[in-house]
């Protein structure tokens, strides 16, 4: 996993924002602290629940400057769908080319469905030096710690 600390890995994928669009790290650093929050998948309880609790707090991440992006390994043509299903506030990364968990290192297998690398439930806050600044990875049953994410990010403005 990236630590605390590290450079941020960069990337380039896609960026379901409504629209698809190309996303680079790299190009949005400097505009405020970047919170990326991985998820194993779109539609399901838990990464439901926890994308929701992620939009309703927008206003503070907003209030800082921070940019909240969901990421997961689905399509960015079923990340729009769940947008819109969940009236969800910010923009999603698709990394269906598992990219991004490999290189943030949080990939994980379902092994009693026999499926294969899956994003882990993971958020990392990266300040604009591309640094990452607070790293967490939970199990998939869990939620992030809200509060301590939305410190950080603060700290990182």
């Amino acid at each position: 996993m990236v630590r605390e600390g590290e450079d941020a890995p960069d990337f380039t994928a896609p960026l379901a924002n409504g629209d698809i669009e190309e996303f680079t790290l790299s190009d949005r650093l400097g505009d405020g602290p970047i919170v990326l929050a991985f998820f194993p998948g779109a539609f399901t309880s838990v990464c439901t629940g926890e994308m929701c609790t992620f939009r309703d707090r927008m206003d503070e991440y907003e209030a800082i400057g921070a940019s909240v992006y969901g990421v997961s390994v689905d399509s960015p043509f079923a990340l729009n769908a769940f947008r819109e299903d969940n009236d969800l506030n910010f923009p999603f990364i698709s990394d269906a080319n598992r990219e991004l968990i490999r290189k943030y290192d949080v990939s994980m297998d379902f092994d009693e469905l026999r499926l294969r690398e899956f994003a882990q439930r993971a958020v990392f806050v990266i300040d604009d030096e591309g640094t990452v600044t607070y790293a967490w990875v939970g199990e998939p049953s869990t939620e992030p710690d809200y509060e301590g994410v939305e410190t950080a990010a603060a700290d990182a403005a």
